[in-house]
């Protein structure tokens, strides 16, 4: 196989594997076809006013100001006296638009509703206000379109600002909140004058709701803890109590108002004007169930709420038939979901939930209602509780039915590709190949026709289970795999098992060490001081003292930044720090425009020195020290611009370190044969290598690729440990791609100083980070915090996207080390 080709596959299948993840751990739960579910007795309330505070944080309310003055004091009078309370707890994403899909259709969205952006309903689904009879919506234009767009009929009626009002460098992002504050009172003021408007609001089953962005803009701006966050949750408490007074003279206090107040993500739930003064936690779908039972609307069909019935100060009988209600609705979505698997899977093959047989369930239902007909209504909450748990269950086995089977193909497909990419660097960079035999086309083509059965068979019975079109991709793909691999197998002669063995434990140990390191960073550490005492455990000591000793220092002083805090989590700056690193860049500038002038006599390159740090290399000598010294003056000016702590040290100790190694890697060289020995000072990055002292890879090397993704990632979790899919952008991407840079161009040095083909040491590099990765694969989490969900997935990204990082930083680093701009003079030509 070409190399080309081989690069192509390769990236083809990482991209795979890569979305493999979407179709296993992350597909929308949503269902349809259910029938609506209603409690048959009055409701308590015939409104409903849902005030939600976009991004309030729980600890920013209840924490005094300095003067020990309590914020919010309406809320917390609302608390000890006529409001039940509770926390309200999250599940992922923690955004606003799925926070608010919870709150108000009371299902949680899979992760991947993230990347859909703020479409209107990425998905079909139903919701609290769909199932009113009229809902009135303010605030941001952002959240409150999507909710009408997916509501049948034309009873959602939306009111939003304009986009442009939405401004983080605004000042004060509290007037998002007067502005909802002012038009909802508006409103009421208007219908009182406009009677057709006037008999709607009058009906029941109405939902008013206001969505308060204001304290989720002051805190991305500000800080959650800055002045105009605090004094934004003290007007959301005065607009909330001006709001309720208002409503309460409206209605002329009838006392048939239901208010509750609650956030989109992790913080406080309070709701009131019909309960009385308790705490109650509850999970955030639960909020659309009880919305829904306090005006008697259907619930959200695909809700996974569970109705808190503390919150409901009503008869007992009134909770039976609700909790019965909820229970049969979630128990609705479990038998389509359970009828769609039984359709799309061999009757043979298929499995049914045995806590809910179709037996079990009518048995349950009928029980249920026999109970509440008996006037048993504590036993019959009891039973219906029961049944819920079983259901949710249920729901969560048929949803997650076919995670075995595309989990173990894509895992299949993984260990084919590998085992491939090993065989392969034995074949062409190892010199292990067999001598043909005669009977090489007959192999070949049985073994062609073989695999193409089976490829026909695992598409015939995805066929006829009717599995969507990307199961056949994760299914079919180790077919071509593993056929290769066969074939390749057959041209590489048999190796020494218990070698083989030994060298297998070794490269395990490490690459687990690295993974390890993805979750304590204090394991960098420790790598790096192992790494430190390599010179004397391979006797360069002995030979270089001065070479390994500036090695053993440099991984010792890099070894230090894995223990200390994490850049950008503390607000306070250290400005001894950042005078320090402003004058040290005022020191390196002219350093690098000196540097350059000295390998451009003529002068001609210093007034393109400002263009980019990018450029600024390619006016230099490509002399090996020359050109690096030029990529790492100009890489660390920039660095420094972007750096507000202690990282601001970590690109000159990373370089001393990757000079270190340049160094030590050549006296190791020397050590073993001295006639391919070339000093460094006389490598030209820019001559064309003799192709006949390129030799063939060595154990060294498999190490020399193990160092270079250890200091890779050192790079990356020495400032960033915890997922956010927003700081990979800008500035701050390019600040973070810096280190890499450096170490990929140390990489090239080494490969042009070892006199070793880029290629093998690529495709070691590459087997190392697909081990990771398919470590990382069975690490994978679709439930717990996004803190836990977030970093999964971030650790299966960065590792699966390594290889195609590479590739492109690989060519970077080639113009950076083997290109120059030379002005005014003709270029010496080099044929290749």
């Amino acid at each position: 196989m070409k190399m080309v080709t081989f690069f192509i596959v390769g990236l083809i299948v990482h991209v795979v594997f890569f979305l493999s993840i979407f179709d296993i751990y992350f597909t929308s739960p949503l269902v349809h076809g259910m029938t609506p579910q209603r409690v048959p007795l009055a409701p308590p309330a015939k409104r409903l006013v849902l005030f939600v505070a976009d991004g309030l944080r729980a600890d920013s309310l209840f924490k005094p100001d300095d003067n020990g003055t309590v914020r919010a004091p309406y809320l917390r009078s609302v608390v000890k006296e006529s409001g039940t309370w509770g926390v309200s707890h999250t599940r992922v994403p923690t955004e606003s638009r799925p926070g608010h899909v919870a709150l108000i259709a009371g299902f949680y969205e899979d992760v991947s509703a993230v990347a859909k952006g703020w479409k209107e309903n990425p998905v079909e689904f139903d919701s609290v206000f769909n199932e009113s009879r009229h809902t009135w919506c303010w605030g941001s234009p952002d959240i409150i379109p999507m909710f009408a767009k997916g509501a049948t009929g034309d009873h959602v009626y939306t009111h939003t600002y304009p986009p442009e009002r939405e401004d983080f460098a605004s000042t004060d992002a509290s007037r998002l909140d007067t502005w909802v504050f002012d038009e909802v009172k508006d409103f009421l003021n208007g219908a009182k004058s406009n009677e057709t408007l006037l008999n709607m609001l009058h009906e029941e089953q109405n939902v008013f709701f206001l969505h308060l962005l204001g304290i989720d803009t002051n805190g991305h701006a500000h800080r959650p803890m800055s002045k105009e966050y605090l004094e934004n949750i003290d007007l959301v408490d005065a607009g909330v109590a001006e709001i309720v007074s208002v409503m309460d003279d409206f209605y002329g206090h009838d006392g048939k108002t239901a208010y509750v107040f609650t956030s989109d993500h992790g913080m406080t739930n309070w709701e009131w004007g019909l309960e009385a003064s308790r705490r109650v936690d509850v999970n955030q779908a639960d909020i659309a169930p009880l919305m829904s039972s306090l005006i008697g609307v259907p619930f959200p069909l695909n809700s996974v709420g569970v109705l808190p019935l503390n919150y409901l100060n009503n008869s007992q009988h009134f909770k039976a038939e609700s909790i019965y209600a909820n229970a049969v609705q979630i128990l609705e979505q479990f038998r389509v979901k359970m009828a769609q698997k039984k359709e799309t899977t061999l009757s043979f093959l298929f499995t049914p939930y045995q806590p809910l047989t179709d037996s079990k369930q009518l048995d349950f239902v009928r029980n249920a209602r026999t109970l509440i007909q008996k006037g048993q209504f504590d036993e019959a909450i009891r039973y219906c509780e029961d049944l819920i748990v079983q259901a949710l269950e249920g729901l969560s086995y048929y949803h997650t039915y076919d995670r075995l089977f595309l989990g173990s193909s894509v895992v299949l497909g993984f260990t084919g590709w590998t085992s491939y990419v090993v065989l392969f660097i034995l074949k062409t960079h190892a010199s292990l190949r067999k001598p043909p035999t005669n009977s090489h086309m007959v192999t070949e083509r049985s073994l062609g026709q073989m695999f193409l059965c089976i490829g026909l068979l695992v598409a015939l019975f995805l066929l006829v289970q009717s599995s969507p079109w990307t199961y056949y991709i994760y299914c079919l793909l180790p077919v071509p795999v593993f056929e290769t691999l066969a074939s390749l197998i057959r041209s590489i002669p048999s190796l020494p098992l218990s070698k083989c063995f030994g060298y297998f434990l070794l490269v395990t140990f490490g690459i687990e060490l690295l993974v390890l390191s993805f979750f304590y960073r204090a394991m960098l550490t420790l790598g790096l001081v192992v790494l430190a005492l390599w010179p004397v455990a391979s006797g360069l000591y002995t030979k270089a003292k001065f070479r390994s000793l500036s090695w053993m220092l440099s991984c010792l002083f890099l070894a230090v930044f894995p223990l200390l805090p994490v850049v950008g989590r503390e607000p306070d700056v250290n400005y001894n720090l950042r005078w320090s690193v402003d004058r040290l860049q005022l020191v390196l500038i002219p350093l690098v425009i000196m540097e350059t002038l000295s390998s451009d006599p003529k002068g001609s390159s210093a007034v393109h020195v400002p263009v980019s740090s990018f450029l600024i290399p390619l006016l230099s000598s490509t002399r090996l020290f020359h050109r690096l010294l030029s990529i790492l003056m100009s890489l660390i000016c920039v660095y420094l611009l972007l750096s507000t702590g202690y990282e601001a040290l970590f690109p000159p100790v990373l370089s001393w370190l990757m000079f270190a190694w340049i160094n030590i890697e050549q006296e190791a060289l020397n050590t073993q044969e001295s006639s391919n020995w070339t000093e460094l000072s006389s490598i030209d990055f820019d001559e064309n290598i003799d192709i006949t002292k390129i030799r063939q890879l060595r154990l060294d090397d498999i190490r020399r690729s193990y160092f270079f993704a250890s200091f890779w990632t050192t790079d990356f979790y020495c400032f960033l440990t915890v997922f956010n899919p927003f700081i990979m952008g800008g500035l701050l991407m390019w600040k973070v791609l810096i280190p890499f840079i450096i170490v990929m161009c140390t990489f090239e040095s080494i490969q042009v100083s070892t006199q070793l083909s880029s290629r093998s040491l690529f495709l070691v590099v590459l087997v190392i980070s697909d081990l990771m990765a398919l470590h990382f694969f069975f690490l994978v989490k679709d439930y717990g915090s996004w803190l836990d969900i977030g970093t999964s997935i971030s650790h299966y990204v960065i590792v699966m996207s390594m290889t195609i990082f590479l590739m492109l930083l690989s060519v970077m680093t080639h113009i950076l080390t083997s290109k120059r701009i030379l002005i005014g003079r003709k270029r010496k030509m080099h044929f290749r």
